[in-house]
């Protein structure tokens, strides 16, 4: 293929080809030529051109396939447009030449449709320059067209529409004949050849005036005419063309026009009477009014009114939105008017009335929901209610003229009844579409929206008042405050209307529907509304039999209300369980003889009543089943049985009764029938087991014997068929845009669809999706569905004996049957069987013996060869579940053998598609049959079927069963790959493109192909490139397809390629055909495009922005409209804009997914077009907001930005991207925001930083940083948080909250001390205001509170009164609270008080945690400060007075906070019970729940606990638990509240509990509360929870008293310790742990003051006693023994050897035997590791003080060997010599250990000596463990824990001499080492051991030692210092032998002075040598001086002597010390001069 990529057709290699090959080489090369050609030079076009051309034009003889012919015209079209043109004459008379000939054999029709083609491209693109020629041309092509077929006639028109698009204006002369020819094509047997007709008329109009001015009518007439007996896509083609010429014809300026043709200019009123013509009357003509019309029989093809229906959308479409809401009015009562009673004769029959209707709806939809912004939306609805009003006043007059005209005025009245319909349905989907945007339209009370609706609920039709119901619904879920208020005004009505009929039934209609709303609205509604509704319905049925004239209205209305009551799901349900038991027992009679007299008794209307009674009593309970199943307990199932049978009975003497009483009974025995059926279905089988043979009989009646002769195949079949096998069914079954009117056609004559007054039962139900109204079917045909879902469950669960029984009666009747009948049998029977075997497989059933599959075969055999498609396609599934049932696979392969035997033999369409399908459906239930042989059999008869050209059916179906194959035989069909692979391109370059069925079904074989390859794809061998390239040109014939579904398809297989080769596949040429395609009128299109989209950006967002912005700039054609856009705001601007306009929520998801990748991908790099995009969606509707802005900074900005807004019309579109974009949208651009501010967070830090993103915005100014749109994001949050849509406020107050936490820290560089936030203060108290407003929904509220305490908390504002502002808004939502659970608003469920009431309290306690860390941590900074100095006094004092004031404002309505936290706590105790406590629970709830809300309030609860816990304990901390409020005795809060005492009735309780008990009380619930979280928090459990719990807990214990409790239970500091251990194994957060073992610290702090204390009292109470007689206290009493799980210390251990040993996996003695920890190396702990080490060995040095002498010696080995261990492992020398944390904190934890009392207590002395010395020896060894590791393990920690032990233990356990020897060998080791820091670390350990009191343990060192330090010293005379540390050792060596001095018997002193004396004179300099000495020699020469100063005076008898005898030192010194005092001279004349330096010596020597 690659050959094929020249300039010139390689004809060398084209000649070596196959037949086929030779068609897909040409492709190839005219594709590559497509490109090349724009992008080559002139030049070399004009070489190469004439062979080119005749290149091309050869193809044309040589008969090229659809596509191939339109690419050579492409190519010559752009080859005469950029070479030169003289020979294109040439080559136009040659096409010409071509199209008269008079061959007209099939081989000559391709050559001939390839000239009229190649004619059409060449005028299209070369147009005028062609001159003349075209007249010839035209009339040529119109003189082939008279005998052309259906393919030339396509062309033809198709080419002429090109023709005029080229030559514009200039075609005037031709315009007539083409419209002729048109005219005849647009009504043609062929769909293909109307559509072409309807584009080609649809060019014409642009300069064909006549068409929409004189001629016009006959326009409009041909357009109706055309839409008789079309398809789906004639009709989109024909209504765009209507639509189209009606709105130039209104809108065109005729002056030019006007002057010619005297013609007046055409209103709006005539235009719609046009259409209206068609929608009334069809296509019968205006005038000719045929006989049929007047004598009132003929209807309007259902067709034509749907057309005609599309036309009115385009038209208002066309006009636009602007003219929509100037026309308004004027159109909606011409909409309204095609339902009313002006025309009867449309709305005779209750079909056509629904049918009419739909339509209406769908034109009010799509141009007021589809095209209007919100405001408009709302005007327009205003509108919508004057109708209704004026429609309510009709109805009024002729309701109350009671004078004689009364029967006339009835029919307006049910005439008026179809507009109030369509009214009601659409005001109700408007306001359901603005949500709660609607609010200002409902508080109008101007327009009274609520009043008109609820005026018209009385309406004498049924359907009204339903409609009227259905809309309160709509209302009720947009503004969910409302749900409360509607339902109270309906019970009200319902009561005082008791008597009225319509009363009755209206008003509980109502209610119903607004009960069905709440499941909708997450707020819901008060708890007790159950019970009133329960109560009147109660009342209804107890009143039904007082009055016969409305007891059919009360008993209905009384079930329905009840069925309704049980969507509220169990919560309220299982109150009123008894009563509707009960109820339900009464209502069927209780045994058979009743029934019996029953029958005998009533009359037609008893029995109608009773019937009614009884289906709502069936619906009732059917409802329960499905929303309550959580209360279906056995006690309860044996409760709901007993009627059943019954109910069973009366269904089996229905036809008796029916016969008796006659025809009246016909509907309600329908419904009770379907009621009943609808009930089984969804009760367990095994509860009606005895029912089973009459419920069978019934159901066979049925479904054989059916009352309608009405096909219903179109709404049984599809749930039956596979989703994937309906495409074969054509569009109708497909999702369209205009589904809701298409529906209607499918569905025969008979029956126009759905409707909501068939079964009121259906308001209250959860509606399917995207369907706005239910849409329940007439109960003839609702039944026959219920008893085919019966079936299917029953079928399954009865005898294998039976089952044959059931087949062959159902067989026998398919038999007797006859005609059409035979058909609806047939397709029953199948339904019901298909269903059974649904659920036979579901439950992994068998079917039975061999006869029963032999019938059950029969069964669908028969219905393979049914002449409706449908049904062929429901058996072809029917016959893979049945062999998936059966599951043997010699089964199996007979159902394939009859098939390939049918195939082979059968000639008709119907037989070969069924058995084609069968084939496929097989292979999807049964995977790879297995066998190769039964595939290559499959494939082979699947080849030759799809090569079938006679029937395209046979091929389509054929294709898509081979494409079903392909996808699930897996590797198996690897070897025909390639076969198949060619077969599909061949036929997608032969098929015709009318034939899109094929097409698409090619389409789909190509996907499975592409998928079946895989990766495979990416290969470079030669076949993988092959079958590529082969792929990838199948996909560009189909991309060239005009066939929408069929480019859908295309891309979607450019979807798969793309996943698996991406590199093979052209990104820019993909995403152009995806841009084109954005706003396609096709669903299906737009899906594939979104989703394609979604894929490619995962990988390349940034390519394919770009290429999108790219391709709209170079593309010259023009763009649709709706990307246009994309030159402004980019392919991210285009899609926003396409998900505020699209109305399919599957594809809105997408949209969304793909710019949520984009977004991660891109929002970094594109920060401020990014930003700017959702600045656009977000201010669009700020002037709809009416909110003013408030800006303290940047005022000039709003007032910009207001202007703008306030100005937004017509001038102004091109400005604002987005124009009123909906709700919806807003939220999202929102939540984009929150997105991109993640993502700038993971960025890097400069995005919020001022300074760093300021400065290299400097250095690059393409750099972006978040930190500098800040005042946008603010200003975004602010818009959304102030608008009328409460989604958007919560998503507004979250962006606020998010931007709050993430900038509260950044400061302002311009004011120091500032922060950068600090200048929005007044934004953000703006923002906030509006939600603490009374009538504001709770959850905003909730959400704002939790704003506010995240700004207060943030410290932005440190002035206390700015400050206030937003405090004050928490106050006053305070106070709320305070009122209580009373004073909360009845609107919503209790729930909804509670979840703001803990918003709230949450919010303080945030707050008041903040205050009080802020105020701990400046204390701290107080005390740090008092150290260093009190320079920064002034600035200190600023900053407390913030933190402090912070707690003032906290600390006023801290009284109160504290009892409600302390309230609120006590609930959330109790809701965390198990269940079986619950009868424990307190009746009433709690403080801030109901008893009855329990459930919706704990998720509140749990939402916000651990913070309230915090606070409380930091209060109960700050109180130090002493009790100063003096009603805390008394337990009376501000209101009645639980008692404290948790579950204690007031009785028992005592009345004043003491201060003792209640703090008791108070400590042991925080305490239970965290236990029990920590106890087993799940695993999503917040951080933050577990972090505030365990800081609860430390502060808890930071108060002595409450240590006192932990500390004398030891049983509760045990438990707690377990907790935190278990805590510490299952979270890793070092924050966790490190906060965990702060509380075991202090658990062991309190344990140790519990132990002192007992001492202390024992030592007080036995003073005079003697000491040995004293008890133990601490653990391990006199025998050391400790209990696991009893012992504190040894829970503590545990603990503490849990977290070393996780760090530190060496410590574990088990494991340093295993090979993975023996290497010996040392590890370097992390930050967070070794601070968690160290805190674990504080405690471990802390265990044994609470321990007995007995105790300490059990605990001791452990501690030492983890304290040793973690010194030993972690020792290990840093740069800096810097002692490791982990090091550090083992010496001092030694330290702490070696002086414990208990080391000198007399029982355990002994054993802590022994025990010690063993551990020295231990340190002592690490030494010789490993030769090689000296270097890198730490000697100087060795030797600090070395001097420890000698310095910290009794003398005895160091100075046993073979010890004191190691040690001082170790000493002797480490002075002569290389690394001056180790020495002078030496020094200074020697330093103190020298210094030690007892002589005993300091003399050997000083004998062993002493010489050879100052040996050293005397050396370093010769070597002068050359760096710090050097001069530091010798410093360090005189100062040990100066202390040396000092300790030393008198005697040896004077020998000491002798030896120090010389060393330190050798240091001092002369004068000279001081000049040029080296710093570190000045300051040693300067430390010396010092020195001598200080010793000479000291010992100056030997000083004296030694200068006596030394004259050279006597000199050195001499001159030394004049020569300090000149230097002190100047010195201080400097000092004079500049005080500021001081003398560095100073700090020098202040070393140590």
């Amino acid at each position: 293929m690659e050959l094929a990529h020249s300039l010139l057709l390689n004809e060398e290699v084209y000649n070596q080809l196959g037949e086929f090959q030779k068609a897909e080489f040409i492709f190839e090369w005219l594709q590559f030529l497509e490109k090349l050609l724009p992008v080559t030079s002139r030049a070399d076009i004009r070489e190469n051109q004439k062979k080119l051309v005749e290149q091309l034009t050869s193809l044309l003889n040589n008969s090229p396939g659809p596509p191939t012919r339109r690419l050579v015209a492409k190519n010559l079209a752009v080859l005469y447009s950029t070479g030169d043109t003289f020979s294109v004459y040439q080559t136009i008379d040659k096409c010409n030449e071509l199209i008269r000939s008079k061959d007209d054999s099939p081989s000559y029709l391709p050559m001939k449709l390839a000239a009229v083609v190649c004619l059409g491209y060449l005028y299209k693109k070369l147009g005028r320059i062609l001159g003349n020629s075209f007249t010839d041309t035209v009339g040529n092509v119109l003189k082939a067209m008279k005998n052309a077929e259906s393919q030339g006639r396509y062309e033809i028109m198709l080419s002429l529409q090109n023709i005029l698009n080229g030559l514009g204006a200039a075609a005037i002369p031709c315009h007539r004949d083409i419209y002729k020819a048109a005219r005849s094509c647009l009504t043609d047997r062929s769909m293909a050849v109307r559509c072409a007709a309807a584009k080609c008329l649809l060019e014409l109009q642009n300069e064909a005036v006549f068409m929409w001015s004189t001629d016009l009518d006959s326009v409009v007439t041909l357009c109706f005419k055309s839409f008789e007996g079309s398809n789906y896509d004639v009709r989109l083609a024909v209504a765009k063309l209507l639509g189209t010429v009606l709105a130039r014809a209104l809108t065109s300026k005729q002056k030019t026009a006007s002057a010619r043709h005297n013609f007046r200019r055409i209103s709006l009123e005539e235009v719609m009477e046009l259409l209206g013509t068609g929608f009334l009357r069809g296509s019968c003509g205006f005038l000719r009014a045929s006989g049929d019309m007047l004598k009132g029989t003929s209807s309007v093809s259902r067709d034509v009114r749907v057309g005609v229906t599309q036309a009115y959308v385009v038209f208002v479409s066309t006009l636009g939105a602007q003219w929509l809401e100037r026309n308004f009015s004027a159109f909606l009562s011409h909409i309204l008017d095609l339902v009313s009673q002006s025309h009867p004769k449309v709305i005779q029959s209750q079909m056509d009335a629904i049918g009419c209707r739909r339509c209406v709806s769908f034109i009010l939809r799509a141009t007021v929901g589809g095209l209007l912004g919100e405001k408009a939306q709302i005007a327009a609805a205003k509108e919508i209610c004057q109708a209704i009003w004026k429609l309510k006043k009709v109805v009024d007059t002729a309701m109350s003229d009671n004078n004689l005209e009364t029967r006339i005025s009835t029919t307006d009245v049910t005439a008026s009844q179809h507009v109030l319909v369509c009214a009601l349905q659409e005001l109700g989907s408007l306001i359901h579409g603005l949500g709660t945007t609607a609010a200002p339209l409902l508080q109008d009370s101007s327009t009274g929206v609520l009043e008109a609706v609820i005026s018209v609920i009385l309406h004498p039709s049924v359907s009204v008042r339903l409609t009227a119901a259905w809309c309160l619904r709509c209302i009720a879920v947009a503004l969910p405050y409302c749900v409360s208020l509607l339902l109270d005004r309906c019970i009200e009505r319902l009561g005082a209307l008791k008597s009225s009929p319509e009363g009755v039934t209206g008003y509980s209609f109502a209610v119903a529907a607004l009960l069905g709303a709440v499941k909708h609205c997450p707020l819901g509604i008060p708890h007790g509304k159950g019970k009133v509704i329960m109560t009147v319905a109660e009342d209804l049925l107890c009143s039904a039999s007082q009055n016969s004239r409305i007891s059919l209205q009360r008993t209905q209305a009384g079930w329905l209300l009840i069925a309704a009551l049980m969507t509220l799901g169990p919560a309220v349900v299982q109150h009123h369980l008894p009563r509707m038991l009960l109820l339900w027992k009464c209502i069927f009679p209780s045994c058979p003889k009743d029934l019996e007299t029953e029958k005998t008794r009533g009359d037609s209307f008893t029995w109608q009543v009773t019937l009614e009674g009884r289906a709502g009593a069936l619906c009732a309970i059917k409802s329960f089943v499905s929303h309550c199943a959580g209360l279906l307990t056995d006690e309860v199932v044996q409760r709901l049985l007993p009627p059943l049978p019954s109910a069973v009975d009366l269904l089996t003497q229905l036809s008796s009764i029916y016969k008796s009483y006659g025809n009246s009974l016909k509907t309600p025995s329908t419904v009770y029938r379907h009621k009943l059926y609808e009930l089984l279905a969804v009760l367990p089988p095994k509860t009606y087991e005895g029912s089973f043979c009459a419920v069978l009989k019934e159901l066979v009646a049925d479904l054989t014997v059916p009352d309608s002769q009405i096909d219903a195949s179109t709404f049984l079949l599809p749930p039956l068929c596979h989703e994937n096998d309906l495409l074969l069914l054509g569009p109708l079954l497909q999702e369209t845009d205009h589904r809701f009117i298409e529906e209607q056609l499918l569905l025969g004559n008979s029956i126009a669809g759905g409707s909501l007054e068939y079964d009121p039962y259906s308001i209250y139900e959860k509606v399917a999706k995207g369907d706005s109204v239910p849409k329940p079917l007439p109960p003839v045909l609702s039944v026959i569905s219920a008893a085919t879902r019966l079936f299917g469950v029953m079928f399954s669960h009865v005898a294998e004996s039976h089952r044959l029984q059931v087949l062959e009666q159902l067989l026998n009747s398919i038999k007797q049957t006859k005609g059409s009948r035979q058909q609806i049998v047939q397709l029953n029977v199948v339904s019901a069987f298909s269903t059974s075997l649904k659920h036979l497989a579901n439950c992994k059933g068998s079917l039975g013996p061999e006869e029963v599959r032999r019938s059950a075969l029969a069964v669908v055999m028969g219905a393979l060869e049914s002449n409706n498609p449908l049904l062929r396609c429901a058996a072809a599934e029917c016959l893979a579940r049945l062999a998936q049932v059966v599951s043997d696979s010699a089964f199996t392969a007979g159902l394939a053998q009859v098939s390939f035997d049918k195939l082979k033999s059968a000639r008709d369409v119907v037989s070969r598609t069924g058995h084609s399908l069968a084939l496929g459906c097989l292979y999807r239930y049964l995977g790879g049959i297995g066998s190769t042989q039964h595939l290559n059999a499959c494939v082979g008869i699947l080849y030759t079927l799809s090569q079938d050209s006679t029937s395209p059916d046979v091929q389509a179906w054929a294709l898509h069963s081979l494409a079903l194959i392909v996808d699930l035989a897996g590797p198996l069909y690897h070897v025909h790959v390639e076969p198949t692979l060619s077969l599909v391109l061949m036929l997608l370059l032969t098929v015709p493109p009318a034939y899109t069925e094929v097409h698409q079904s090619l389409g789909r074989c190509l996907n499975a192909l592409i998928t079946t390859l895989g990766p495979e794809l990416q290969g470079s061998s030669t076949t993988v490139s092959a079958l590529r390239t082969s792929c990838l040109l199948g996909c560009a014939v189909m991309q060239d397809n005009p066939d929408c579904l069929v480019q859908a398809q295309a891309i979607s297989c450019l979807q798969q390629l793309h996943m698996f080769a991406p590199r093979h596949v052209n990104l820019s040429s993909l995403v152009s055909c995806l841009c084109v395609n954005l706003c396609s009128s096709y669903l299906l299109l737009r899906r594939a495009v979104v989703a394609c989209l979604r894929q490619l950006v995962q990988r390349e967002a940034a390519e394919v922005s770009e290429y999108a912005v790219a391709l709209v700039k170079e593309s010259r054609e023009d763009f649709t409209p709706a990307d246009v856009n994309i030159r402004e705001i980019g392919l991210e601007g285009a899609l926003l804009g396409l998900l505020d306009k699209e109305l399919d929520q599957r594809l809105c998801q997408d949209i969304k997914e793909t710019l949520t990748h984009m977004l991660t991908s891109m929002a970094v790099e594109k920060l401020s077009f990014w930003l700017k995009l959702c600045k656009d969606v977000l201010a669009a509707s700020a002037d709809f907001n009416t909110v003013a802005s408030v800006d303290t900074t940047q005022e000039e900005e709003t007032a910009k930005v207001d202007d703008g807004s306030v100005l937004t019309s017509d001038s102004d579109e091109r400005f604002h991207p987005f124009s009123n974009p909906r709700w919806s949208t807003r939220v999202f651009a929102a939540d984009c925001v929150c997105k991109i501010i993640s993502q700038c967070e993971n960025a890097g830090s400069a995005h919020f930083d001022i300074t760093l993103a300021q400065e290299r915005k400097q250095r690059d100014s393409r750099d972006d940083f978040l930190v500098l749109h800040l005042a946008d994001l603010i200003r975004m949050a602010f818009m959304a948080a102030t608008d009328h849509s409460d989604q958007l406020r919560l998503s507004g107050l979250q962006t606020l909250l998010i931007v709050v936490r993430k900038f509260a820290a950044v400061p302002e560089p311009e004011f120091p001390g500032h922060v950068i936030l600090e200048q929005y203060q007044a934004n953000v108290g703006a923002a906030l205001r509006p939600a603490f407003a009374p009538e504001t929904p709770p959850d905003v509220t909730a959400k704002a509170c939790q704003v506010c305490s995240a700004w207060i908390a943030s410290g932005v504002v440190s002035d206390l009164n700015d400050l206030r502002r937003v405090h004050q808004l928490l106050v006053s939502s305070l106070v709320k609270v305070q009122a209580g659970k009373e004073a909360q608003s009845q609107q919503y469920n209790e729930s909804t008080s509670t979840m703001e009431i803990l918003a709230v309290l949450k919010a303080w306690a945030e707050v008041y945690i903040v205050a009080v860390e802020k105020q701990k941590n400046q204390c701290d900074a107080h005390n740090h400060c008092l150290k260093v100095a009190n320079s920064a006094e002034e600035s200190y004092k600023g900053v407390t007075s913030s933190a402090s004031g912070l707690l003032d404002l906290v600390q006023a309505d801290l009284g109160t906070l504290s009892k409600l936290w302390l309230s609120a706590l006590q609930d959330f105790a109790l809701l965390t019970l198990p269940s079986e406590y619950a009868s424990q629970l307190p009746a009433e709830g709690g403080t801030f729940y109901t008893a009855e809300t329990i459930e919706n309030a704990r998720p509140h609860y749990y939402n916000s606990w651990a913070l309230i816990l915090y606070a409380t304990a930091l209060w109960l901390t700050s109180t130090g638990f002493i009790v100063v409020d003096p009603d805390e005795g008394v337990t009376n809060l501000s209101r009645p509240v639980t008692p404290t005492t948790m579950c204690q009735d007031s009785f028992t309780r005592p009345l004043v509990k003491s201060p003792e008990d209640v703090n008791t009380d108070r400590f042991h619930l925080i305490l239970g509360i965290t236990v029990e979280f920590l106890c087993s928090p799940r695993s999503d459990a917040a951080m933050e929870n577990i972090i505030a719990c365990l800081r609860a807990l430390q502060a808890l214990f930071d108060v002595p008293w409450s240590r006192s409790k932990i500390g004398g239970d030891q049983e509760l500091g045990v438990e707690l310790l377990n907790v935190l251990h278990r805590l510490i194994l299952t979270r890793e957060s070092p924050d966790i742990q490190l906060a965990a073992l702060e509380v075991v610290r202090l658990i062991l702090f309190a344990a140790q003051e519990h132990v002192k204390e007992k001492r202390r009292s024992a030592e007080v109470d036995d003073g005079a006693a003697e000491k040995e007689t004293l008890p133990e206290f601490g653990e391990g009493k006199d025998t050391g023994g400790l209990v696991p799980g009893k012992s504190l210390v040894f829970a503590t251990l545990e603990l503490c050897v849990c977290i070393l040993v996780r760090q530190l996996p060496q410590l574990n003695p088990k494991l340093t035997c295993s090979p993975a920890v023996q290497s010996g190396k040392h590890l370097l702990l992390s930050e967070d590791g070794s601070r968690l080490v160290a805190v674990a060995l504080v405690i471990l040095s802390d265990v044994p003080a609470i321990c007995s002498p007995e105790g300490s010696v059990s605990v001791l080995p452990t501690i030492l060997y983890l304290i040793i261990g973690v010194l030993k492992e972690t020792a290990v020398k840093l740069q800096d010599g810097q002692l490791p944390l982990t090091v550090a904190a083992s010496l001092q934890a030694l330290k702490g250990l070696l002086s414990s009392p208990m080391a000198r207590a007399e029982k355990s002395r002994t054993a802590w000596t022994d025990l010690l010395r063993s551990a020295l020896v231990t340190v002592l060894d690490c030494w010789d463990q490993v030769d090689g590791l000296l270097q890198e393990l730490d000697e100087v920690s060795l030797l600090t824990a070395i001097t420890v032990f000698v310095m910290s233990t009794s003398p005895e356990v160091t100075t046993v001499e073979c010890l004191q020897k190691r040690c001082i060998e170790k000493f002797k080791i480490t002075l002569d080492s290389k690394d001056p820091l180790v020495q002078c670390k030496c020094y200074q350990l020697l330093h103190s051991i020298f210094q030690h009191p007892n002589k005993t343990v300091s003399h050997p060192y000083i004998h062993s030692l002493a010489p050879s330090i100052v040996g050293k010293l005397q050396e370093t005379e010769k070597a002068k210092p050359e760096n710090a540390a050097e001069l530091q050792v010798i410093q360090e060596g005189i100062k040990v032998v100066t202390a040396l001095m000092a300790t030393a018997e008198e005697e040896h002193r004077a020998h000491l002075v002798a030896c120090l004396l010389p060393i330190l004179i050798s240091f001092l300099l002369d004068e000279n040598a001081l000049a040029s000495a080296t710093k570190w020699a000045k300051n040693l020469h300067e430390f010396a001086l010092q020195n001598l100063m200080q010793v000479g005076p000291q010992y100056s008898s030997v000083f004296k002597k030694l200068m006596a005898s030394s004259p050279t030192m006597k000199a050195r010194l001499e001159s030394a010390v004049k020569g300090n005092q000149e230097s002190v001279k100047v010195k201080t004349a400097k000092h004079a001069k500049n005080p500021g330096k001081s003398s560095s010596i100073q700090l020098k020597t202040n070393f140590l």
